[in-house]
């Protein structure tokens, strides 16, 4: 018995109504005996295709079984239905990026990875920088060897100095059929950058919710925007939370998420800021400590008073230095590096919760 074989190759990329979506093709062909004296059949989940000589077939949006049979073009003997193929038709492919650290130290290396949702083979990644374009969103620039994409889901990005945002996509087939560019990711940077530098207002990293904030960019450039991301990932700018005065942004209520500066040019360092609704709050540095200088860390109230009898903890352990409401640290090393909190010891009227969330208190090495 003549039996044929069905098999399926990525195609060419097709739209429909302005989404734009795989080509799958499927081609039928005799075990045996097999020559340009055989037409063939096609039967597929709407309609069976009429003899032709060509023996194959395109889709590109229809889920089912496909089964093909032929027969001699002079009328003569007819093949049985060969196996049926299944075609599954998924949803638009989707990139996902993520960045591991997220979180850096000048000289860092960092790790782009990206995956394609609903998972399937045969992709090729790209890799991208976003410039941010102020009047837009982002831009997106090819980062180094990418231009032809790579076989490996992951990039890797040495030496990593500033805070900056990366997309991904992928691609497979000849001509090439692209997903979607993925989320910017961001990798953030606390360190100052002389090129572009954020300044918070009051200057610590915890605030109360009911407290104003100014946050104002420096830096070589004229024109600035302030852009936060939130808890969820969400990304956006001053105009849409605060009032944006030449390169200052002003909210008269904080909230917590990572803020920095952009020009059309460079980022600025990133500040995680918290707010919170207790009564007492960490006074910390927004900036990473380098090694060597010292740090004051203090404890406040909601009346905008200094507690003076205070407890200081790093990652969850008690401290037997602080004096006088302050921890004074007078030479810093990376063994500081930890999650600090304070507890007043006496509770003045009225005031219930007087310990404060924990920040990270960051140290990097000093570079010449």
């Amino acid at each position: 018995r003549v039996r044929f074989i069905v098999s399926s190759v990525w195609g060419f990329p097709t739209c429909r109504c302005g989404v734009c979506g795989e080509t799958i093709t499927l081609t039928c062909g005799i075990e045996e005996g097999g020559g340009s004296e055989w037409e063939y059949e096609w039967r597929r989940p709407d309609y069976y295709t009429p003899p032709n000589p060509r023996g194959s077939m395109m889709t590109s949006s229809v889920t089912g079984d496909y089964s093909c049979k032929g027969r001699l073009k002079d009328g003569g003997s007819t093949t049985e239905w060969s196996d049926a193929f299944t075609v599954k038709i998924s949803g638009v492919p989707q990139p996902v990026l993520t960045v591991s650290p997220s979180w850096t130290s000048p000289g860092d290396s960092v790790t782009l990875t990206c995956s394609v949702e609903p998972p399937s083979a045969g992709w090729r990644f790209f890799w991208y920088q976003a410039v941010p374009e102020l009047s837009l969103n982002y831009t997106y620039e090819l980062l180094a060897g990418s231009t032809t994409g790579t076989e490996q889901d992951s990039y890797i990005l040495h030496g990593q100095t500033h805070t900056a945002g990366y997309v991904c996509r992928a691609g497979r087939g000849d001509p090439v059929f692209y997903t979607l560019y993925s989320d910017v990711k961001f990798v953030w940077s606390g360190g100052v950058n002389p090129a572009a530098s954020l300044t918070v207002s009051p200057h610590r990293l915890q605030h109360f919710s009911t407290e104003s904030l100014s946050l104002s960019c420096e830096g070589n450039s004229a024109e600035w925007r302030v852009m936060k991301a939130d808890e969820s990932g969400f990304m956006s700018s001053c105009s849409y939370w605060g009032q944006m005065t030449g390169s200052t942004c002003n909210t008269t209520r904080a909230s917590s998420g990572v803020y920095w500066c952009e020009s059309a040019t460079q980022s600025s360092n990133a500040a995680n800021i918290t707010t919170h609704s207790g009564d007492v709050i960490l006074v910390s540095s927004v900036h990473p400590v380098t090694e060597g200088h010292s740090v004051t860390l203090g404890c406040t109230l909601r009346t905008k008073e200094l507690l003076d009898e205070v407890d200081f903890y790093k990652n969850d352990k008690l401290l037997p230095n602080g004096v006088g409401g302050e921890l004074f640290i007078s030479a810093v090393t990376k063994s500081d590096e930890g999650f600090y909190k304070c507890r007043g010891r006496n509770s003045p009227p009225g005031l219930e919760t007087l310990t404060s969330a924990e920040s990270w208190l960051s140290v990097e090495r000093e570079y010449e």
